[in-house]
């Protein structure tokens, strides 16, 4: 199986990290009998010859030699490698001449993948059926094989294979070959009925969603959850997920953190993506899924919600209730899923407050998490509570905070708290009092601090923060995010913190002075002072120190009129962000948006991540933001997130957003 394999010249190949003389030893570790060197050799593949997704000169080679190893049946672990070759060859995956010519190859030798389709290994005969719709070029000859497969099959895991590749077919071959598109699609909607098992049908339906959504049963979510229930009732008592046996490698904690019920997330979550903007059906579906006897289904569910949430804005009070009632159930796997689900959700958490409360209230040990490495962290449901801004969270954190042990993320609940976390700050302030400030992990310690502090507004903690400011060593104090934090708390307390003047007037020369600028300005309203500053950042190189220059320059108004036509240029050229950011500062400084307006406005459809940006302005500039409140309007109606690409912080900028367009539009009195 590795006949040639010394013949080519690896050194002179390249991979995702120079030179490929390496590959040889991973495609023997391949072969290896011990399951923690094939386990390595696999993590190599990945990392390297085929790194997140891309194909290289020793991708191309390695796939005569990875085809050879799938046939050879003493070859332990082959399913991985087909799984590999189908990740290489995958039609979706990465572009350019390589990744063509690894195709290419792959369809050349597709009857090795005919052959393997009935092999005696369940799992090689299960990564099959995904080869042979990518890589054979005979649609009928696939049809058959895989319609003879389904009548002989016997392992479910295979049987939802099976229909997984019907679905890609389907959608492969609509628009050149309908003919055998809607024979799969036919396939299909036999699968999805009787006499076929719970398993096999949901996968049927969930491929179906994806390729013809008018064949869909009309109760299709009463269905699904009865089939859902049926597949649960007839699955042995899974172990638990971490304690699966295997080599401690990447490979291997990677299989070990799958869900315990894999299949069973994989049959929903595809269901799920299918329905797309179906939202009402997702929910009820999410809601059949919650309402489960079986723990794992309901553990499924409570991640699947999280997946809606972060997509649509509707829809999340009756699902949220139900994760809620998972909280302090004896499954430990399922209740941290609600948790950390919760976390996410921010103010949306709230219909689960009561829930929370309790945990908190009654369960002390879970206010604190303490891992084994690392500082102790706020515990998940105290930052959920928190999260909410409930004000029983307030209570709770003071004891926190009286205690022996205050985690450093304390701080980071409190701005979601305000105004109901006032009582908590003389605490704060005594605690940002004592920070040493030549110990390690001073970032840790007094940032979230300071920004809980600027937060709640509280001058009384000046002296605390010019303590910071004067006491940290020169190299820290003249770059460093905890000056930064400093310097923001002193902006957010005005006119009272005007003994940090000094201690502002001589940042201005370092790596924070667009912060001190902007902090100097809100203590003394001194535009002269900041101007030079501000210009000097302006055309600087940094990009995102001029974008910062041009934000605090916006919020100095007319006193920045000096600055319009390095603003005005800026606004016309550089990434979307910055000329947003250029344009509000324009309009803000004149009162007029001149002709940025249809600049913001392409912006504002074309780069999602700068409406707070714009919405921010439209909001501070009052009466005169008005050209843009119908954008805001048609924000606020629509039920889609305006960003879905920022993962678990995306909810969260969701909602400021949404505030920012409330809020300019409420200061012009419209609802």
């Amino acid at each position: 199986m590795f006949r040639g394999i010394d013949e080519v010249d690896w050194a002179s190949l390249r991979h995702a990290y120079g030179s490929a003389e390496d590959v040889p030893g991973l495609l023997r570790g391949l072969a290896s009998a011990d399951p923690a060197e094939r386990q390595t050799a696999l993590d190599g593949m990945y990392g390297a010859v085929h790194h997140q997704g891309d194909v290289y000169e020793a991708t191309v080679a390695c796939v005569p030699f990875l085809l050879a190893l799938a046939v050879r049946e003493e070859v332990r672990d082959r399913a991985g490698v087909v799984e590999l070759l189908v990740s290489i060859g995958d039609l979706g995956g990465a572009g350019g001449d390589l990744a063509a010519r690894a195709r290419a190859a792959l369809r050349a030798r597709a009857e090795v993948f005919v052959r393997l389709a009935g092999d005696a290994d369940a799992a090689v005969r299960r990564a099959v059926p995904g080869a042979l719709v990518r890589f054979l070029d005979r649609p009928a000859r696939v049809l058959t094989l895989v319609r003879e497969r389904t009548t002989v099959e016997r392992d479910e895991r295979v049987l939802l294979a099976l229909a997984e590749s019907l679905g890609l077919f389907a959608r492969r071959y609509r628009l050149t070959d309908d003919a055998h598109a809607t024979e799969a699609v036919r396939l299909l909607t036999e699968l999805s009925g009787d006499p076929y098992g719970p398993g096999l049908r949901l996968a049927a339906l969930g491929q179906l969603a994806g390729c013809a959504p008018d064949l869909l049963p009309a109760d299709l979510v009463p269905t699904v959850v009865r089939l859902l229930r049926d597949r649960s009732g007839q699955r042995p008592p899974a172990g638990h997920p971490y304690d699966l046996p295997g080599p401690d490698t990447l490979a291997g904690r990677l299989l070990r953190l799958r869900p315990s019920d894999e299949e069973g997330s994989r049959l929903l979550r595809t269901l799920h993506a299918a329905l797309g903007s179906r939202v009402a059906d997702r929910v009820a579906l999410l809601c059949g899924q919650l309402t489960s006897p079986d723990p794992l289904d309901r553990c499924n569910g409570v991640w699947m919600s999280a997946g809606l949430f972060r997509e649509w804005r509707t829809g999340h009070a009756e699902p949220v209730v139900l994760i809620g009632n998972q909280l302090g159930l004896e499954e430990g796997r399922l209740h941290d899923a609600a948790v950390a689900v919760l976390v996410e959700l921010s103010e949306l958490a709230a219909p689960a407050a009561d829930h929370l409360h309790a945990l908190v209230a009654y369960r002390p040990e879970l206010r604190i998490r303490h891992g084994e490495r690392g500082a102790p962290a706020l515990g998940g449901p105290l930052k959920a509570l928190a999260g909410t801004g409930d004000a029983r969270a307030t209570p709770v954190l003071a004891e926190v905070l009286a205690g022996p042990v205050v985690p450093n993320d304390l701080g980071l609940v409190i701005p979601r708290l305000v105004p109901a976390a006032v009582p908590l700050a003389p605490a704060l302030r005594r605690r940002l009092a004592r920070v040493p400030l030549d110990a390690p992990g001073l970032n840790e310690r007094a940032v979230p601090l300071l920004s809980a502090l600027a937060a709640l507004g509280d001058v009384e903690s000046v002296p605390a923060v010019l303590r910071l400011l004067r006491g940290m060593p020169d190299g820290l104090r003249r770059d460093d995010t905890v000056t930064e934090a400093a310097v923001r708390a002193l902006g957010a307390f005005g006119g009272a913190a005007r003994a940090a003047v000094p201690e502002l007037r001589g940042l201005l020369e370092t790596g924070c002075a667009v912060a001190a600028a902007e902090a100097l300005w809100s203590v003394t309203g001194d535009a002269e002072a900041v101007l030079p500053v501000l210009l000097r950042e302006l055309t600087g190189t940094g990009g995102g120190r001029r974008r910062r220059a041009a934000a605090v320059l916006g919020r100095l108004g007319p006193a920045a009129r000096p600055a319009l036509p390095e603003l005005r240029e800026m606004a016309g050229s550089g990434d979307a962000w910055a000329r947003a950011t250029a344009a509000c500062a324009v309009w803000r400084t004149t009162g007029e948006p001149e002709r940025f307006l249809p600049v913001l406005r392409s912006t504002w459809a074309e780069h999602p991540h700068t409406r707070r940006t714009i919405a921010e302005c439209v909001s501070a500039l009052g009466p005169a933001g008005a050209p843009l409140h119908d954008v805001l309007r048609v924000e606020l109606a629509s039920p889609r997130r305006h960003r879905t690409d920022s993962g678990g912080h995306g909810i969260h900028e969701d909602l400021g957003l949404l505030r920012a367009c409330r809020e300019a539009l409420a200061g012009q009195g419209n609802r």
